[in-house]
């Protein structure tokens, strides 16, 4: 790089840090779900005028009038700040010509072959590029494999003409968002960055600090970001699986899993506790894994431990059918045409996040084998299964009564555990969830099956 472009890389980057620091910067966000909608709320409440960007119009609409549709934005902070024109939404992209810097929040799924489908970053990127004026950052947050910023995003932006690097700084920030999660959120959780070049990391950085509570921590590429990203879930979906596996063994050994769990985490030390359950969901556990996986194969690697977790975790959902078999059977019932009132079809609790459910899965089983279903779910008014919307049913007396066997899928704070034992013939719980409950209650422990 010339004298010159040096000197002129420097401006730009100082002047863009000089925004950031005052709060003069513009901040555009595309993608308004689960990541997107709380980093560009608490970018407006650091100050910043935000452009939110989404091709979903009922979600453009919703954020310019107010209205809050994600379970970790405040309410009333949406609101204030919409009303004070620090955040505004658009389906239009040529107002990405407004904005100082752009993060990139769009969903990247697996396709029907396990393989990650990057076509809204692809597109995304393809809107930006479009508008993208000198000096602007783009940040990627979308989770991905190793080398997505500067395999695929960066040379979709350098069609504009203009030079990553040069005319504009890139840097990938994982996002790290644990929905229902009351001690971190977007705000106060330590960020990560990684930059195409020393400038990019710097510019991106002094972005964050200047919206987030958290530690920004600077690494050396977005390759690194993206690979401590992978790895941060792939450690939680091994483990995972170590504990499902662990209930299935005890199962059969007749030992109470959950009790061994609490027993081992009284080390002070070597020692962090996973615990099982139904299945993986959500938008991160079940689906980064294979983003490696699946990058893995370009360097001719098996990530053997990877898979094979997965497929065990993947067969929850047919442990506790086959479970829930086993426990009608001891009742002298049959699957076939029992009434089963599920518990909770969020994948994890207190949330209204359906996703990658395993409860889905439990769901479509029951239905091949012929039982007949309630969901209760005070969180979730309504959700899709097979093509179909299923609305959810409240607790009550007679949906517990109805039922031949109650099966507890995600331990919500909200339910009436008590009603729940009192009211129920058979409990199936395969979130430990009456763990508590059980303690002060008369229930007969012969009608009580854990996972």
């Amino acid at each position: 790089m010339s004298i010159s472009a040096t000197v002129r890389l420097s401006s730009l980057a100082n002047s863009l840090i000089e925004k950031f620091n005052k709060r003069e910067a513009v901040i555009g966000v595309v993608g308004l779900g689960y990541v997107g909608l709380p980093l560009a709320v608490e970018k407006a409440k650091a100050g910043f005028n935000v452009i939110g960007f989404d091709v979903q119009k009922n979600k453009v609409d919703m954020v310019n009038q107010g209205i809050n549709y994600i379970g970790d934005v405040v309410d009333d902070d949406l609101r204030r700040i919409v009303q004070n024109q620090k955040l505004k939404a658009t389906n239009n992209f040529s107002f990405i010509h407004e904005v100082d810097a752009v993060a990139i929040c769009v969903p990247t799924p697996l396709d029907i072959y396990q393989q990650p489908d990057t076509s809204y970053v692809e597109s995304s990127t393809r809107e930006i590029a479009k508008y993208i004026r000198p000096g602007t950052l783009i940040v990627l947050e979308s989770t991905t494999y190793p080398g997505t910023t500067e395999e695929l995003v960066k040379p979709i932006l350098e069609q504009s003409g203009l030079k990553c690097g040069v005319d504009f700084f890139l840097a990938y920030s994982p996002e790290r968002v644990d929905p229902g999660n009351k001690q971190y959120n977007t705000k106060n959780t330590p960020k990560v960055v990684g930059g195409v070049t020393e400038e990019c990391t710097k510019v991106a950085a002094s972005m964050y600090r200047a919206v987030l509570e958290g530690e920004v921590h600077e690494v050396s590429s977005p390759a690194v970001a993206e690979m401590e990203k992978i790895y941060e879930n792939t450690f939680r979906h091994i483990n995972i699986a170590l504990a499902n596996e662990m209930a299935i063994l005890c199962q059969k050994m007749g030992i109470d899993v959950w009790e061994v769990i609490d027993a081992a985490k009284t080390k002070p030390y070597g020692f962090m506790p996973f615990y099982p359950g139904p299945g993986l969901g959500g938008h991160c556990i079940p689906i980064d894994p294979f983003y490696l996986t699946w990058k893995a194969r370009e360097y001719n690697y098996h990530t053997r431990l990877i898979e094979l977790a997965g497929e065990i975790n993947n067969s929850m959902p047919d442990f506790v059918i086959n479970r829930t078999m086993e426990i009608l059977n001891q009742e002298r019932k049959s699957l076939n045409g029992s009434r089963i009132t599920v518990l909770g079809v969020a994948y994890k609790k207190d949330i209204d996040d359906v996703r990658e459910s395993p409860v889905l899965s439990i769901l479509k089983r029951l239905e091949l084998a012929g039982a007949y279903f309630d969901v209760v779910d005070p969180h979730v008014p309504k959700f899709s299964l097979n093509g179909k919307n299923i609305e959810t049913v409240e607790l009550s007396k007679k949906v517990l009564q109805s039922a031949d066997l109650v099966m507890i899928t995600t331990d919500h704070s909200a339910f009436d555990y008590d009603l729940i034992i009192s009211e129920s013939k058979v409990i199936f719980d395969t979130r430990n969830a009456l763990k508590n409950a059980l303690k002060d209650k008369k229930f007969n422990s012969s009608l009580y099956y854990k996972l």
